[in-house]
């Protein structure tokens, strides 16, 4: 008895010198289903990505819906914004953008790649080349889109408010006299749900998916496509996936922009005053036409400078921290087909 526990505990001994316990961890991660771990790698890449570009998101947030802020440009609102709510000031929302963008981050990578499994499948004329990361990631961002949508809105309204100031802003001209009108998160869903029902939590989704298929399309495809050029030595190179990822957010971003800043006004029209005292857009045409027509055709692209900033390292760090992560969790390369998966 003696001897066999002493045999026990020597080979136990032995085990952790030559790293058997690690072989037992990835035989557990081995056993998590594979689209389980996409959902992980994709939340985990989106938070990541999102928590790094918070504050030059909410500038943006701001040039795109507040006249007196893309009036003074980016470093004159980066200023405001430190004087008058503190660094902190640069993050608010971002709890409300990280919520979202977990759920959506997941959904939007782990359905692009079960999307382009069912595609690969059936539809094998479309071959296997970026069209199909095209069709794939399109598809995907519009699922994601329908399951997140409200936390977006959530999340832009609370980036929208600013603090009451007691004194002028910018060169004695200007003057904040809007209190914030939400407390979070929560209350901001009960606000809008109380105010107009489920169809207000989903004010602005039109111009939303108009956007996003396109857009979340051409980020797939640039990406894979530009991957696809990189020689095989370079393939996990994270220079080069920072490269690829910031070229397919700018491709990307350039087209659809305009869609975003009807989305954005959208969203937070009713805390702006309305001379018309209804709702101001009646569909994505009529915002674009609105626009154009009373703000100029430059407000469809107000903040697209800090958004080009913010893209390069959002989309670069995303498309990257996920390539990463699916290595890290053993998922396995793509495959042609399920049936080459099952071979």
């Amino acid at each position: 008895m003696g001897s066999s526990q002493g045999s026990t505990l020597s080979s136990n001994a032995t085990g952790f010198a030559d790293g058997s316990s690690a072989h037992t961890d990835v035989k557990y991660i081995d056993t998590v289903p594979v689209y389980v771990k996409e959902l992980i790698a994709g939340g985990a890449a989106g938070a990541f990505a999102k928590t790094a570009v918070a504050p030059l998101e909410r500038i943006k947030i701001l040039l795109q819906t507040r006249t007196d802020f893309h009036s003074v440009g980016i470093y004159h609102s980066l200023k405001k914004i430190l004087k008058h709510e503190g660094a902190a000031g640069f993050y608010k929302g971002n709890g409300a953008s990280v919520i979202r963008i977990v759920p959506y981050a997941a959904l939007h990578f782990m359905t692009y790649e079960r999307y382009r499994l069912w595609i690969l499948d059936n539809y094998s004329a479309l071959g296997t080349g970026p069209v199909v990361d095209l069709l794939a990631g399109s598809a995907a961002g519009g699922t994601a889109v329908l399951c997140t949508y409200p936390l977006d809105l959530a999340r832009t309204k609370l980036a929208y408010q600013i603090v009451e100031a007691r004194g002028p802003v910018l060169h004695g001209t200007t003057q904040f006299n809007a209190s914030p009108a939400y407390s979070g998160i929560r209350n901001v869903m009960e606000s809008v749900y109380r105010e107009g029902g489920v169809r207000a939590l989903y004010r602005g989704i039109g111009p939303t998916l108009i956007g996003i298929l396109p857009y979340a399309g051409l980020k797939f495809y640039v990406y894979e496509e530009l991957k696809s050029h990189v020689p095989e030595e370079h393939q996990k190179s994270i220079l080069m996936r920072l490269s690829c990822g910031a070229l397919a957010g700018l491709f990307g971003q350039t087209f659809t922009y305009p869609l975003d800043v009807v989305r954005r006004q959208m969203q937070v029209e009713h805390l702006q005053p309305s001379s018309q005292g209804g709702v101001r857009y009646r569909s994505t045409l009529d915002g674009l036409g609105s626009i154009v027509r009373n703000q100029g055709w430059r407000q469809l692209f107000a903040g697209l400078s800090i958004n080009y900033i913010k893209i390069v390292p959002s989309v670069a760090i995303g498309f990257t921290a996920y390539d990463m992560m699916k290595s890290w969790l053993h998922i396995p390369p793509r495959q042609k087909s399920k049936a080459t998966s099952a071979a």
